[in-house]
């Protein structure tokens, strides 16, 4: 296993614990402090997390297949801070932060989309070995 992928491996299982936590946090103590709607944002919020948490095992996997390329890793990395400006900013938004902080969302949501592209451009671009 190489160095990628135990990073991005032990960076989606903390992930998906944090995931996993404040899921179990939104559920049984927000419920009744939070508006329908606000219940429904941090839930999205959660959602996102777990997928692009779970991605991270993909990106992992695709650092082992393809361990001369160093898109595997500029992917994770992306899917790390996509994590932080996609979720985070709607974590924080749930909490009260100012409006302004949902701009952040969109460089989330460009983080996850370049990630996967990188990933698939990864894969495309290897060479096979059959």
């Amino acid at each position: 296993m190489n160095a990628t992928t135990r990073l991005f491996s032990g960076l989606g299982a903390l992930f998906l614990a944090a995931a996993t936590m404040l899921g179990a946090f939104g559920t049984h103590s927000l419920e009744d402090v939070l508006t329908s709607d606000q219940m429904e944002t941090f839930q999205s919020g959660v959602s996102y997390h777990f997928y692009q948490a779970l991605g991270l095992f993909a990106v992992a996997f695709a650092a082992n297949q393809f361990p001369d390329s160093r898109l595997p890793r500029w992917s994770g990395w992306l899917i790390v801070v996509g994590i932080f400006f996609f979720s985070g900013s709607i974590y924080l938004l749930t909490f009260g932060a100012p409006r302004i902080v949902v701009m952040a969302a969109p460089i989330g949501g460009i983080s996850f989309m370049a990630a996967w592209l990188l990933l698939a451009i990864a894969a495309f671009k290897s060479r096979s070995s059959n």
